[in-house]
């Protein structure tokens, strides 16, 4: 079965870090460019991170210099390290193929809030 599953989120403070984890199964994950993305309330989906094949990164500008994305091909898992985390982070984190993308998994909740 070809599945995403996001876990990781939770409520911190504004400047405190969070690492996501998405797990991936039914699929040749190592053969896939992989991406994080966001969606606040009443906001369209963007892209936070995109991880290619070979693990060079493409970050979103909001996001440059504070989170890293990361991918273990043999847990078929995709991370993502937020750091000094602004309360405009706040928002449900996706991971999903950058391109065939997949039905979108339910999402991990990060809220940032003093």
């Amino acid at each position: 079965q070809v599945q995403l599953v996001e876990s990781g989120g939770g409520l911190v403070q504004p400047g405190g870090s969070l690492r996501l984890s998405c797990a991936a199964s039914g699929f040749s994950f190592r053969d896939y460019f992989m991406a994080w993305y966001r969606q606040a309330p009443g906001k369209q989906r963007e892209m936070v991170a995109i991880i290619r094949t070979d693990s060079n990164t493409t970050y979103a500008d909001s996001v440059k210099g504070r989170f890293t994305i990361s991918r273990d091909n043999a847990k078929n898992t995709v991370y993502l390290q937020m750091n000094s985390l602004k309360p405009e982070d706040t928002a449900v984190y996706y991971c999903n193929r950058l391109k065939y993308q997949l039905p979108w998994g339910q999402g991990t909740q990060v809220t940032v809030s003093s």
